[in-house]
């Protein structure tokens, strides 16, 4: 807290309390221009601090799945040099887990023209985007997927017409829960629900995919028994080396037929794209808080030239230009203090309603809250100081000639 008065070479002294009394004058005689160049200076921090917030809580909840996906590879068929199409072996699974590091494995089928409905009495053409496809028990420990209501697919319910639904596919259907018995009308059969999975993060196409076994798929739909996916985890040290030899594992007859991706890489574009994007938001930021301070020298400028009669009944009365130059500066610190601190308050408010509706840590850096009202305390103080030097240097004799 400052104390004491302020002095100058004349003698003459005012006190910080005044100071602040006769600063805050001309706000609270015009309360409305002061509240517009508030606003300008809070709209550029707000920006501000919005955009490090938010980028701050999405880059961690980024960083924190790139982690769980650093380890996950995903292997598929490729066209040949002539872009026919291929199919993995039906041994895929078996011989990509004869490989050391890998951890996990998990197969997928997808069964091409089967939907799932609601009941039997849907319109065909009405797949509401529901494709079916096969796995095996071992989906959620491999791509850390978890069960909302119900359990998933074992080696018993894998042999029957059991179901389990995606996140997305449940809502579809309109199925919420599974505190009665449910059914699905899927190709001409009946399955029973026994599951419905909280939403996959690291592989979001899962949420719209039903699930049933490969026993019950070979059975009922005809299934030829050639995956077509892989999804594996291996120790993560060894991805690259484990990526290099799954194709001639997979497929040793024809290894170029077999593509091996990493999820990671779509992430770790997101980042640099999110990080581009930042930067053009936090110069328009910048733009914003220029603007403010631009409107606040404005203002100032303006209220010097309206209150010239009282700053020359001040200077008359002993004021020096030392104390009327601090007085209109204080003026524009209290501005876009004000300002600044709102601004603030904004972006800080809009960083965790972001968090919270995409399930992020809130995560607002220090830069951000310091910095804002630092950043609106140096605009202000910038634009205040040609008001000040101006209202400083009217003499007493020409100011009070406006009285």
């Amino acid at each position: 807290m400052i104390r004491g008065p302020a002095r100058d070479g004349s003698g003459s002294r005012l006190s910080r309390r005044d100071l602040l009394r006769v600063g805050s004058l001309g706000l609270r005689n015009r309360r409305l221009r002061a509240s517009l160049s508030v606003l300008g200076i809070s709209i550029g921090i707000a920006a501000i601090v919005g955009v490090l917030g938010i980028s701050q809580s999405s880059k961690s909840g980024l960083l924190n799945e790139l982690g769980r996906l650093g380890n996950l590879l995903t292997v598929g068929p490729s066209s040949t040099a002539f872009g026919q199409p291929t199919e993995l072996p039906t041994t895929a699974e078996g011989m990509a887990s004869r490989v050391g590091p890998v951890t996990n494995v998990t197969e997928i089928g997808a069964i091409s023209n089967i939907y799932v409905y609601r009941s039997s009495l849907v319109p065909a053409n009405d797949t509401l985007g529901i494709s079916l496809t096969a796995t095996d028990a071992t989906f959620p420990a491999t791509l850390g997927a978890s069960v909302a209501h119900g359990t998933f697919l074992n080696a018993a319910t894998a042999r029957y017409p059991a179901v389990v639904l995606g996140a997305e596919a449940a809502s579809l259907l309109g199925i919420n829960n599974l505190t009665n018995p449910t059914q699905v009308w899927i190709g001409g059969h009946w399955f029973t629900v026994v599951g419905i999975l909280n939403p996959v993060q690291l592989v979001s196409q899962m949420d719209s995919m039903a699930f049933i076994g490969f026993p019950i798929a070979e059975h009922d739909f005809g299934f030829d028994g050639h995956p077509t996916g892989l999804y594996l985890r291996s120790v993560p040290s060894q991805v690259n080396e484990v990526a290099a030899v799954l194709p001639p594992t997979v497929n040793p007859a024809n290894p170029s037929v077999v593509a091996v991706n990493f999820p990671s890489d779509i992430l770790k574009a997101e980042l640099v794209t999110k990080g581009a994007y930042n930067g053009l938001l936090l110069g328009l930021g910048a733009i914003a808080l220029l603007v403010g301070g631009v409107g606040i020298a404005n203002v100032m400028v303006i209220s010097v030239l309206e209150r010239r009669s009282e700053i020359g009944l001040r200077r008359a009365l002993g004021a020096s230009r030392r104390h009327v130059a601090q007085q209109f500066l204080v003026e524009a610190l209290l501005l876009s203090v004000v300002g600044g601190v709102a601004g603030t308050v904004i972006g800080a408010l809009a960083t965790v309603v972001y968090a919270i509706s995409q399930h992020q840590l809130v995560q607002i850096p220090d830069l951000a809250l310091y910095g804002g009202v630092g950043a609106a305390l140096a605009t202000g103080a910038i634009a205040g100081l040609y008001p000040s030097m101006r209202a400083a240097r009217l003499s007493p004799t020409e100011a009070l000639r406006a009285v």
